[in-house]
C-alpha cells in the first residue's frame, strides 16, 4: 500500500490538464477584451460620423441668408406626424406649444435654397461609413432678454435603423444681423 501512495503515474497528465485550463481562461479573457474593444470602436465610429453629419447640416445653415432659414410646409407636416420627431425634447419644450417669446418659424411652399436639405426638418442620408442616418432639424424663434429675435436651430442625428436614441445633437442661434 505504501508503494501505491508514492507512485506518480498519471501526475504529469494532471499537471498538463491544469495548465491547459489556466491557459484557456487567460486566452478567453484576452478574446473578450478584444471583442469589447471592437464594440467600443464601432460605437465611437457611429458617434463621430453622426457628429460630422450634424456639423455638415449646421454649416449648411451658416452658409445661407437668415431670411432663407425656413422649412417647407409639406416636409414640416410629415415631420410633425412622425412620433420620433415630435418626441424629442427640443420639440416638446420649445415647439409643441411655444410660449412667448418663443414662436414657430412660418413654413414656405418651396425651398429658397439650392440645397433642399436646409428646408427639410427630417431626412435620411448615408454617412461616409456607408450606414444610414436620420437628420432631424428643429427650428423656432426665441428672444433672449434684452436682445432681438433669433432663430434657434437644433440638429439631431439618429441611426437610420434605431431611431430611439440620438447619436449627436448640435444647437446654434442665428441673428438677423448675420445676413438678410
Amino acid at each position: 500500500m505504501r508503494l501505491r501512495l508514492r507512485s506518480e503515474k498519471g501526475f504529469g497528465l494532471l499537471e498538463l490538464l491544469m495548465a491547459m485550463t489556466i491557459l484557456n481562461v487567460g486566452i478567453l479573457a484576452i478574446v473578450a477584451a478584444f471583442n469589447s474593444g471592437a464594440l467600443a470602436l464601432a460605437r465611437a465610429n457611429r458617434a463621430s460620423t453622426a457628429t460630422a453629419l450634424a456639423d455638415t447640416q449646421m454649416e449648411l445653415f451658416r452658409g445661407i441668408k437668415y431670411v432663407n432659414i425656413q422649412q417647407v410646409t409639406s416636409e414640416w407636416n410629415s415631420a410633425v406626424a412622425d412620433s420620433t420627431w415630435t418626441a424629442d425634447s427640443v420639440y416638446q419644450q420649445n415647439m409643441s406649444s411655444p410660449t412667448a417669446p418663443k414662436a414657430l418659424v412660418p413654413t414656405v411652399t418651396s425651398c429658397p435654397n439650392t440645397n433642399t436639405n436646409s428646408c427639410d426638418p427630417s431626412f435620411l442620408t448615408n454617412g461616409p461609413d456607408g450606414r444610414s442616418y436620420r437628420i432631424d432639424t428643429y427650428l423656432y424663434y426665441d428672444q433672449p432678454t434684452g436682445g432681438g429675435q433669433i432663430k434657434v436651430i437644433t440638429v439631431v442625428v439618429r441611426a437610420g435603423n434605431d431611431l430611439s436614441r440620438s447619436l449627436a445633437r448640435e444647437t446654434s442661434t442665428f441673428d438677423v444681423t448675420t445676413g438678410s
